[in-house]
């Protein structure tokens, strides 16, 4: 690879810092600035993250039909028999849960319906059965139970 000259100006400290790395791993200091200048490079190429964010016609139509069986369900399994009347489910999804059609289709998180797995958590006072997560919202942040 041909290789030329570049001389970039940058504040004493990270001058110093970028000596004090290569030093620390036994390189030259332009092997630690090649090295950074590759890996942004490489982090800038990537295309961006698209959300993965529902449609707000849909999510806005599906709170509608669904927020008072949200709201008044006390229970998972009444949640659950409440929302498969209507023909949806919901199932864990990373750290929170997802509405799903009864065919399988996902639609739309549930935080986007305003109901966080936490919530309905705290709410019901238990774990949605099944998720991988558990009883996540049952303890405040420092650790203390919520219900005893």
């Amino acid at each position: 690879m041909e290789t030329r000259d570049v001389t970039i100006r940058m504040p004493l400290e990270m001058a110093a810092a970028i000596e004090r790395l290569a030093q620390r791993f036994d390189v030259t200091p332009g092997q630690v600035v090649r090295r950074a200048v590759c890996e942004e490079l490489k982090r800038r190429s990537k295309p961006p993250k698209t959300p993965n964010r529902a449609d707000e016609g849909l999510v806005a139509s599906l709170q509608s039909l669904l927020a008072p069986d949200m709201a008044e369900a006390r229970s998972w399994p009444d949640l659950e028999a409440r929302l498969s009347r209507r023909g949806y489910r919901l199932s864990a999804a990373g750290g929170g849960c997802a509405l799903f059609t009864t065919t399988g289709r996902r639609l739309c998180k549930g935080s986007e319906l305003g109901f966080t797995y936490r919530q309905l958590v705290r709410r019901f006072g238990a774990a949605m059965p099944g998720h991988p997560h558990g009883a996540v919202g049952l303890t405040d942040p420092e650790g203390d139970p919520l219900l005893d």
